[in-house]
């Protein structure tokens, strides 16, 4: 589905929201493009992102893990699924993603800096 420049905005506006740690309005824009766009997959990353900053880590794997099934080569979701299992310390789970990333992509400097710590 093409999105349409509003939906767009909103998803940047949300983003922008996101990283300011203003989480209620972000959730608020992104749930806006999701009305529009029900597989908009960077507002549902974006939405696991704030479940595991605002510690609801169980529910923030559960959405990025359905992104990685649904988008199997969306490595920033895959990324930010490895660094959700790192900071919780399931390091194996965590090296699995990473090492997946480096075989679709080598050059990926995030999962380099990262997989140091793999065994």
């Amino acid at each position: 589905m093409a999105v349409s420049m509003d939906t767009e905005q909103t998803y940047q506006r949300g983003f922008a929201l996101r990283c300011e740690g203003r989480y209620d309005e972000a959730r608020a824009e992104f749930q806006k493009v999701l009305a529009e766009d029900p597989n908009h997959c960077e507002s549902q990353w974006q939405m696991g992102l704030i479940q595991g900053f605002e510690g609801d880590f169980d529910a923030s794997l559960a959405t990025l893990r359905g992104l990685v099934e649904l988008y199997p080569l969306n490595l920033n979701v895959r990324y930010d699924l490895a660094m959700t299992h790192m900071m919780l310390g399931d390091y194996d789970q965590a090296c699995a993603q990473l090492k997946f990333i480096l075989s679709k992509d080598p050059d990926n400097e995030k999962a380099k800096q990262q997989a140091i710590y793999c065994p």
